[in-house]
Parts: C-alpha cells; sequence; structure tokens
C-alpha cells in the first residue's frame, strides 16, 4: 500500500500541449498492472487536444472551469462533474477558467 500526494509525483509537460501537466500518479512503475490514474492540470486557456482512442477514459474535475468539446459540441465542466468517454470517440478538454482546470483521468495500460 502507497499513501502520497499527487506533488510528489514529478510531472510531465508534453510539448504537443502547452499548458497542460500530467502527473502519472499510479502507473505501472508503482506495480498497477491494469489501470493508471493521472492527474491533468490545465492553464488558463490551455487546451488538450481533440483526439480519440481505443479505450473509454474517467475523468473527475477537482478544480477550475471549463469545457469537455466532442463531436456534439462543447458541454460545460465545473468542480464535481464525471466526465465519461467511450473508445473511439473524440474529446478535448479547454480551461475557459481564470485559473487551472484539475482532473483525475484514469486508463487502462494495456490492451485486453
Amino acid at each position: 500500500m502507497e499513501i502520497f500526494r499527487p506533488e510528489d509525483v514529478p510531472a510531465e509537460e508534453p510539448e504537443s500541449m502547452p499548458g497542460v501537466k500530467i502527473r502519472w500518479v499510479i502507473d505501472q512503475k508503482r506495480g498497477a498492472q491494469n489501470f493508471a490514474m493521472r492527474i491533468f492540470e490545465v492553464a488558463p486557456g490551455a487546451v488538450t487536444p481533440l483526439h480519440d482512442h481505443w479505450y473509454e477514459q474517467e475523468m473527475y474535475l477537482l478544480e477550475g472551469e471549463g469545457v469537455m468539446v466532442g463531436d456534439q459540441g462543447e458541454k460545460r465542466l465545473a468542480p464535481g462533474v464525471v466526465m465519461w468517454v467511450p473508445p473511439y470517440e473524440r474529446h478535448q478538454v479547454k480551461n475557459t477558467g481564470d485559473r487551472p482546470l484539475k482532473f483525475i483521468c484514469c486508463v487502462p495500460q494495456k490492451k485486453p
């Protein structure tokens, strides 16, 4: 068992996502074999890429305000909402607020 704060994990800042930090708080490095848990921090005005993938994605918004963009348009995000994206559905998160938008994102680590 491990108990730690997300801030104890170094953040990655992908070149393809300016203004976005990702902390892989639970993954194979910690011994998790099935799922990874990440904490995203999206700066004001920043966005994640519009993308899709073979797996479903579960997210929970911790802080900030923004919108989830998809083929059906934009849906407002506020702290405490849950976002679920089915496989192959295009999606993107935009920070429309004036402070960082933070969310938990869980994904599988391997195809079944």
